[in-house]
C-alpha cells in the first residue's frame, strides 16, 4: 500500500497497526512531513510501516517506486496545485497492476449535489493561502482519472461533508 501525501504519519500509523496484513509505504515531498511520518512510524511500532520516501505527486517520473498493489491519497487534492492530481493519476496508472486501487479522500464540489457552506469557505480560505489550491470537482477529477485508465468505482459520502472516491485500474 503506497500512501502519497502522508502529512503528518497520523494515518499511515494508525492503517498499518489496524491492517497488519498489508505493508504500508508512506511518502511526502515535505521534510517536515518526512519527519513527522518517521516519529509516528517509531512510536507505533508496526513492524508493517516502512520508512517514509521523498514522492512528489506531481513529478510520477520520479516516484521511488514502480509497482503497488493499492495507493491511498487523503486530503492531498485540494491542499496541492492540479498537477499533483494529474501526476497522481498518472503515476497511479503506471504502479497499480490491472484491477489496482485507488482510494482519495477529501472534500469534492458536485454539480448536482448542494455544496455546504463549511467546504465553500474552506474553498475560500485554501485559494486565499494559494490560488493553485481548492476544492476540485469531482467530474474533473474522474474524467482526469478515466483518461487514465482508472475508473471510478464507488462514491462514499463521508463525515463532515467529505467523499471516499475508490478507483480501480482497468
Amino acid at each position: 500500500m503506497l500512501e502519497v501525501a502522508a502529512g503528518t504519519g497520523e494515518h499511515a500509523a494508525t492503517f498499518a497497526s489496524r491492517l497488519p496484513h498489508l505493508t504500508w509505504q508512506p511518502s511526502d515531498p515535505d521534510p517536515a512531513a518526512l519527519a513527522s511520518i518517521a516519529a509516528w512510524r517509531e512510536v507505533s511500532g508496526a513492524e508493517n510501516l516502512l520508512p517514509p520516501l521523498v514522492l512528489d505527486a506531481s513529478d510520477p517520473g520520479s516516484w521511488p517506486v514502480m509497482s503497488v498493489d493499492a495507493i491511498v491519497c487523503i486530503n492531498m487534492v485540494h491542499i496541492s496545485p492540479w498537477a499533483a492530481t494529474e501526476g497522481l493519476m498518472t503515476g497511479a496508472a503506471s504502479r497499480l497492476p490491472p484491477g489496482g486501487l485507488l482510494f482519495l479522500y477529501g472534500p469534492y464540489l458536485e454539480d448536482d449535489v448542494p455544496t455546504a457552506a463549511s467546504n465553500l469557505d474552506f474553498d475560500a480560505s485554501l485559494k486565499a493561502r494559494n490560488p493553485d489550491w481548492g476544492l476540485r470537482k469531482l467530474e474533473a477529477v474522474r474524467t482526469l482519472a478515466a483518461d487514465r485508465g482508472l475508473h471510478l468505482l464507488e462514491r462514499i459520502a463521508m463525515p463532515a461533508n467529505n467523499l471516499s472516491l475508490v478507483f480501480r485500474r482497468r
